[in-house]
């Protein structure tokens, strides 16, 4: 048992009643007991309304006085999104909170009745054991500009995912009518390629237009750059284009649709980055973070939109726990098996710090350094993805000390920092 763990049974005593909910999308169920294990009243049904809130909350508060207690410890399985409701509801009546893992209560579940039986009541009460053993976490809920920030960052993974649909919708047309114009223009995202595609023109009428006129068409948004040599360019493929010409009153239509849609969602990342901007400058440590080299504003955002508060934690390895980067191994006896990491956690967030590691070791140099070291030392040289593993540590930590502390962050004083990367430095001076 670890000093974690001793800490959560520690919170656990006499005084306190422990009640276990089972979470569901319409109808949860609740059991209460003791610190032994005995139960208190019958279940507790209640809707997931304000009536059935307010029911919980007075059943709670009459086993409470029944029982002469002065604490509620409340675990629940984090089922989905349909329990964080409950949990604000918890937060705002000051009541503690803590949440188990559906995995536990799936393994522990026989323990009582030698049974596999599943069935909400049953689940209730294993829920609240776990919580007895101090087999729990404790969920943060942002609050203020941490909400603000995770709402922020799940909208523009929707408009990211709609941009990538959009997109390939306009490949797509651009294969089946003009399937030349993308050896004119190597993407067509950029000023000049959108602007002749807003001509809603087939290639046999583009190779109509005079040179003037599609130029005056260019200069409504581009005004240098692309010239008379790229439209020529252009009327001589759409001359010889193999494109389609059936059905070109609705493929006209279908590009411009597309083509708007593509343009609202550029308008919507723009709003949408502007208020992230303005969420990140209340942050305390953010433009110390900005500063090193290799982190972008996205970075920053999606870490903070996982996160939360740096202040609701005590120390980075619960943000390592977080992000699933923990290490697990294998062994039995004479038999050593391969440690890798556990990833329970975070999937968005570990994934974005292995992302922004893999920049930190091509541009910056500490990181790069350190990347080096790791994977070429003598003794216990790591493989190039545990060491990206262990620069994701390391960036939480950093992460998590600059916010704390709101200090600047400094490439030499890393490597001046690390025994073994001192001492390769000194050698190299004195070579």
């Amino acid at each position: 048992m670890n000093y974690n763990q001793n800490k959560k049974i520690a919170q656990i005593t006499s005084q306190t009643l422990i009640i276990g909910v089972d979470i569901a999308k319409f109808k949860h169920v609740a059991r209460a007991q003791d610190y032994r294990g005995l139960e208190f009243g019958s279940p507790c049904y209640f809707e997931n309304a304000h009536e059935g809130f307010e029911h919980f909350l007075q059943w709670i508060s009459a086993i409470k006085k029944e029982q002469s207690m002065d604490k509620v410890i409340v675990g629940m399985e984090p089922t989905g999104h349909y329990w964080f409701n409950l949990a604000h509801i918890l937060k705002e009546n000051g009541i503690k909170f803590v949440a188990v893992n559906p995995l536990h209560v799936k393994k522990s579940k026989e323990l009582d009745d030698n049974s596999p039986t599943k069935n909400d009541v049953k689940d209730a009460k294993v829920i609240a054991q776990l919580v007895k053993d101090g087999r729990y976490a404790e969920p943060t809920i942002p609050q203020g500009v941490y909400a603000e920030l995770r709402v922020a960052k799940k909208i523009r993974d929707l408009l990211t995912e709609d941009l990538q649909t959009v997109q390939g919708q306009v490949h797509n047309w651009i294969d089946r009518y003009f399937p030349e114009f993308l050896k004119v223009f190597k993407k067509w995202e950029g000023k000049a390629a959108l602007q002749f595609l807003k001509l809603y023109a087939f290639p046999h009428e583009i190779a109509e237009f005079t040179e003037e006129e599609l130029l005056v068409h260019l200069r409504l948004s581009v005004t240098r750059s692309v010239g008379l040599n790229k439209i020529r360019e252009l009327k001589q493929a759409a001359s010889k284009s193999i494109g389609l010409r059936q059905g070109a009153e609705m493929a006209r239509l279908e590009l411009k649709t597309i083509l708007a849609k593509y343009e609202l969602i550029q308008l919507q990342f723009e709003e949408l980055d502007t208020k992230i901007d303005g969420l990140l400058d209340e942050i305390p440590g953010v433009q110390q973070m900005l500063a090193i080299k290799g982190v972008g504003r996205d970075t920053i955002a999606g870490f903070f939109a996982e996160v939360g508060d740096l202040g609701e934690y005590n120390h980075p390895r619960q943000i390592i726990k977080l992000a699933g980067l923990s290490l697990k191994e294998n062994t039995s006896g004479k038999h050593k098996g391969k440690t890798t990491i556990t990833k329970r956690g975070r999937k968005k967030l570990r994934a974005l710090l292995f992302r922004v590691c893999m920049i930190l070791v091509a541009k910056n140099s500490a990181f790069k350094a350190l990347h080096a070291y790791y994977t070429q030392r003598q003794e216990n040289p790591l493989k190039k993805m545990q060491s990206l593993i262990a620069l994701c540590n390391k960036l939480i930590r950093i992460f998590f000390s600059i916010g704390k502390k709101q200090f600047e962050f400094s490439e030499e004083k890393m490597l001046i920092d690390i025994p073994h990367m001192a001492v390769i430095e000194k050698t190299e001076i004195a070579a």
